[in-house]
C-alpha cells in the first residue's frame, strides 16, 4: 500500500472515494487488528496513511517526528513516510475547525459539552480551546478525574455540543447517547461521525432548529489537509465545498413518499435512469419477504403485522447510501420510518389531488373512494410535516421530473 487509510474496522469509510475525487492517484483502506498494528508500523511499507479509530494515539510511539498541533493535541491522524523516517500530523484539527465555521455560530465563551474521550476527543478540546470557548465539559461512560457522567450532563448550562464517539455510526444508526431536549440554551452542535449523513443526534438538532451537522464536511476538508502533506502540494480550500456537494448528490438517498396511486413507482423509475441510482420499492421489498402480495397478508395477518415488517424494511433501505426508495403509502404512520429515512436521504412528497387518486383491490386499505378519501385526510398532515420537498403531481410527469430535479439541485 503506498497511501490509505488504517484502521480497524472501515467497512463504513467514505475516505477512498473523497481522496480520489481531490487527486489523482490510488487510495487504500486496510482493516488492521490491533495485534497486527505492531508489525505494520514497524514495516513502514507505505508512502503517506491516514490513521482512524482506534489508533490515533496508538501510532505515537513509532513516529520519529510529531507536529505542533499533534503534539498539543496528543494525537495524529496522518502519517508521511519520509525516507524510512515517519512524520505524523493532525489535520483533523482543521477539518473539525472549518466544519465548526462553516457554521457560523460564535463559540466565544461558551459552554461545551465534549461526548467521547478517544483521540478525536482531544482533537475537538484543541479546536474549542482555540475558538476561546469558556469552558469545556467532557463526557465519559467510566468514572474518570475531570470529566462528568452521561447522567450528571444534564446538570449543566451547555450551549454547544461536540460528539466524538462511535455511537449512531454505522450499522448502528438507531443509537443515541443523550437526549438535547433536555439543554434550554443549545445553539448548535455537531457529529463527527459521517455515515449516516445525519446521525440521530444531528437530527434532533436539526428538529430543535439549532446548527446541526454531521461530520462529512470535516472529513472532506481533513482529506484536503492530508493530501496537501501527502503530495506536498497546495489545494485551495475551495475545493472541500465543490467536492462536498458532489459526494451529497451522489450519496444521499432520495426518498419519495405520498398515497397510493399518486405516481411514486413512475417517478422513482424516471429519476432511477436520470441520475443513476437504484431504486427500491418498499412494498416489493415487502411482498419479498412475505411471499405473497401485501392484500392477502393484511387480510390473514393484520395491519399491525405488515406495518412491523414495513418498518424492518424501510430501517434496511434507509442505512444503503445513494439509492431512490419509494416507499408504502402509510410509511409516515410510524415516526421511526421518517427518522431513519432522513438519516441518509431527502423526502419528497408527491402531491397528487385527490380526485386523481385511484382506488384499486391490490391496496387493501384504499380498495374503495371512501377508504382512500379517509386516509388521505388522515395522512397528508404527516406528508407535509415530514417532507423536505413538495412537487405536485396533476398534470405533465415531465414536469415534476423537472421540478425534483432542479429542487434537487
Amino acid at each position: 500500500m503506498e497511501y490509505g487509510l488504517i484502521g480497524e474496522k472501515l467497512g463504513h469509510s467514505f475516505s477512498k472515494i473523497i481522496h480520489e475525487m481531490i487527486a489523482d492517484y490510488k487510495y487504500e483502506l486496510k482493516e488492521i487488528a490491533k495485534e497486527n498494528l505492531d508489525s505494520f508500523m514497524k514495516a513502514k511499507e507505505f508512502k503517506c496513511i491516514n490513521v482512524t479509530i482506534p489508533y490515533k494515539k496508538s501510532v505515537l510511539p513509532y513516529l520519529d517526528f510529531i507536529s505542533d498541533e499533534a503534539k498539543k493535541i496528543g494525537c495524529v491522524n496522518t502519517i508521511v513516510n519520509k525516507d524510512g523516517k515517519l512524520y505524523g500530523y493532525n489535520t483533523d484539527y482543521y477539518g473539525l475547525k472549518l466544519l465548526i465555521k462553516k457554521q457560523n455560530v460564535n463559540l466565544e465563551n461558551k459552554n461545551v459539552l465534549v461526548l467521547g474521550t478517544g483521540g478525536t476527543s482531544l482533537t475537538a478540546k484543541a479546536v474549542l480551546k482555540d475558538l476561546n470557548v469558556s469552558n469545556i465539559y467532557q463526557a465519559s461512560r467510566k468514572s474518570i478525574e475531570g470529566l462528568i457522567s452521561y447522567d450528571d450532563i444534564y446538570n449543566y448550562d451547555i450551549n454547544y455540543i461536540v460528539n466524538t464517539t462511535p455511537v449512531g455510526m454505522y450499522p448502528n444508526n438507531n443509537d443515541k447517547l443523550i437526549d438535547i431536549t433536555k439543554f434550554n440554551n443549545l445553539v448548535g452542535l455537531v457529529d463527527v461521525i459521517y455515515n449516516p449523513l445525519n446521525t440521530n443526534l444531528v437530527l434532533d438538532g436539526k428538529a430543535k432548529n439549532i446548527k446541526a451537522d454531521g461530520g462529512l464536511y470535516m472529513l472532506i476538508a481533513q482529506a484536503v489537509y492530508a493530501i496537501k502533506l501527502f503530495k506536498n502540494i497546495e489545494i485551495d480550500d475551495s475545493i472541500i465545498d465543490d467536492v462536498y456537494k458532489k459526494l451529497i448528490k451522489e450519496k444521499q438517498n432520495i426518498v419519495l413518499i405520498g398515497m397510493p396511486s399518486c405516481g411514486k413507482t413512475t417517478i422513482g423509475k424516471i429519476l432511477s435512469k436520470r441520475l443513476n441510482k437504484a431504486i427500491y420499492d418498499s412494498d416489493t421489498e415487502i411482498e419479498n419477504i412475505i411471499n405473497t402480495d401485501i392484500s392477502n397478508f393484511i387480510k390473514s395477518n393484520g395491519e399491525e403485522s405488515f406495518r412491523n415488517i414495513e418498518s424492518s424494511v424501510i430501517e434496511n433501505l434507509s442505512k444503503q447510501n445513494g439509492i431512490i426508495i419509494s416507499t408504502g403509502g402509510g410509511v409516515i404512520l410510524n415516526k421511526e420510518n421518517i427518522i431513519r429515512l432522513k438519516q441518509n436521504g431527502i423526502i419528497i412528497f408527491v402531491d397528487r389531488s385527490l380526485d386523481k387518486l385511484t382506488p384499486t383491490s391490490t391496496r387493501p386499505l384504499t380498495s374503495n373512494i371512501d377508504d382512500l378519501k379517509k386516509k388521505y385526510d388522515e395522512r397528508i398532515d404527516l406528508y407535509n410535516l415530514y417532507s423536505d420537498i413538495k412537487v405536485e403531481n396533476n398534470s405533465s410527469i415531465d414536469l415534476v421530473i423537472d421540478e425534483i430535479l432542479r429542487r434537487l439541485d
